[in-house]
């Protein structure tokens, strides 16, 4: 794909399932089937299918479900399929990416020979990763507010976005509320939910455990999970004042609204996602590794890197936080680098991170776009000194201090002691890896602001060699 916004990663279960968009093909009249979060599917009767563009289809699509002008930005066309998800350009043509769709998963995925000439993408209307969540705090259209909401009840479900056991009550709580209308004591709402429990909690949470290891199994063992915990959230949803006298759309819209606004405390709401692989950390006697599937999560707000099996982030970074790169040596796997500011027994080092994928020239793209995307809507600073390098720059000020997160055991909490890391420093001669101590960067592809919390700092003597 050409261009950063041509993002290619890694799709969610809900996406696993064998369709295609296009019945037909031809000069001619053919019908284009555009898939929505919740699976409806907006059929389309388009002419000249293969010059049509993204852009042109997108306004057929807006038409037909009758949305507002902030649609065009807040939704994107996406071909996704098990294996592959790309978010298109509106000069994109979708019926020529289609055509090129084998040669996009040998370069970018792992798939089999097998599984690539099956693998067949749809067109589906999906969040644009470049839309800014404040803005999407400023939609009203209650259409709108439920094909987003939609999508982040998928991603949630199907742990995509990973959630503590109190954010997901509280959220299975508003999807209730959404399905099932205001909660009323006396009606039999247990065995409602006990019978639909997977469509309003991840199916980690759904599980029940038999046995004497149960308990020690998953996140649900924890006390006021599951159903009775499902149920006393949805006693506490609050309706909106005066809703009595509005409609069901605005009603329904304000609980869409509560779902958005309880996703957007997650640090990756509304990403891309990657599939790569990093190094564990050595164990045993013997040191052996080996390697842990990751997700890696990028928005305009900063990269996270998420265990894939765990369901919780290892690593969560604000552009200004780190550095990047990435490699892709010949006859080696391609790899994305990233750098940030840490500590080894208490002193500072710099750490790199380097996460495996063939994705990795995708994702560097993806960060370079965000940056400058986020550089571009930022207004003009009283000095410029971007152009100057970081060594000439003088001193950085000291980091921001971090709020303190509300729940020190949270799935969203960086889990830096699970990552294999490289600690290095430079002694004037070399970098090499050593025990703690810190110096200046691998890359120079980094976000260049005065505010930045990535710190450097010169060794103050000679560095111990690891």
């Amino acid at each position: 794909m050409d261009g950063p916004e041509g993002n290619a990663g890694q799709p969610g279960p809900a996406e696993r399932s064998h369709r295609s968009s296009v019945s037909s093909v031809g000069a001619r009249a053919a019908d284009v089937l555009v898939y929505l979060a919740d699976d409806t599917v907006v059929p389309l009767a388009v002419e000249n299918l293969p010059s049509l563009s993204a852009h042109e289809l997108h306004r057929a699509v807006r038409e037909v479900l009758q949305l507002p002008d902030i649609a065009l930005d807040a939704f994107a066309l996406w071909l996704v399929s098990p294996l592959l998800e790309v978010q298109l350009k509106p000069k994109h043509q979708p019926y020529k990416v289609g055509r090129q769709w084998p040669e996009l998963l040998l370069r970018f995925t792992d798939a089999p020979d097998d599984d690539v000439a099956m693998d067949e993408p749809s067109l589906q209307f999906r969040r644009n990763v470049f839309f800014p969540k404040r803005r999407e705090l400023q939609i009203h259209d209650a259409e709108v507010l439920r094909l987003l909401y939609e999508e982040a009840k998928g991603n949630v479900l199907t742990a995509r976005y990973p959630c503590d056991v109190e954010d997901c009550e509280v959220l299975g709580a508003l999807v209730c509320r959404v399905q099932l209308g205001p909660y009323q004591p006396g009606q039999p709402a247990a065995c409602t939910l006990r019978e639909k429990l997977d469509s309003f909690l991840p199916a980690h949470l759904c599980k029940r455990g038999h046995g004497f290891f149960a308990a020690f199994r998953g996140r649900s063992a924890k006390s006021g999970t599951g159903e009775q915990g499902l149920l006393n959230a949805y006693r506490q949803v609050k309706e909106a004042v005066g809703s009595s006298d509005s409609g069901q759309e605005a009603t329904l819209g304000s609980h869409y609204r509560a779902y958005l606004l309880k996703c957007h405390e997650l640090p990756f709401y509304g990403c891309a996602f990657f599939h790569g692989e990093i190094d564990k950390p050595a164990q045993g006697f013997l040191h052996r590794g080996g390697r842990k599937s990751v997700t890696v999560a990028i928005s305009l707000e900063g990269v996270h890197v998420i265990d894939s099996r765990e369901k919780h982030v290892l690593l969560g970074l604000s552009f200004q936080e780190l550095s990047w790169d990435h490699t892709s040596p010949e006859e080696e796997e391609p790899v994305l680098w990233l750098e940030f500011d840490g500590d080894s027994e208490g002193v500072p080092v710099n750490k790199l991170l380097r996460i495996y994928s063939k994705q990795a020239e995708l994702m560097s793209g993806l960060i370079e776009y965000c940056i400058e995307l986020n550089l571009a809507s930022e207004p003009a600073a009283p000095q410029e000194s971007t152009s100057v390098p970081r060594s000439a720059a003088g001193p950085s000020p000291p980091p921001t201090q971090r709020p303190k997160l509300r729940r020190q055991g949270s799935v969203v909490c960086s889990r830096i002691q699970h990552l294999s890391t490289i600690d290095y420093v430079e002694d004037g001669r070399g970098i090499k890896r050593v025990k703690p101590k810190r110096t200046t960067s691998f890359f120079s592809r980094q976000l260049s602001t005065s505010q930045g919390s990535y710190t450097v700092v010169q060794p103050t003597d000679s560095p111990e060699q690891g």
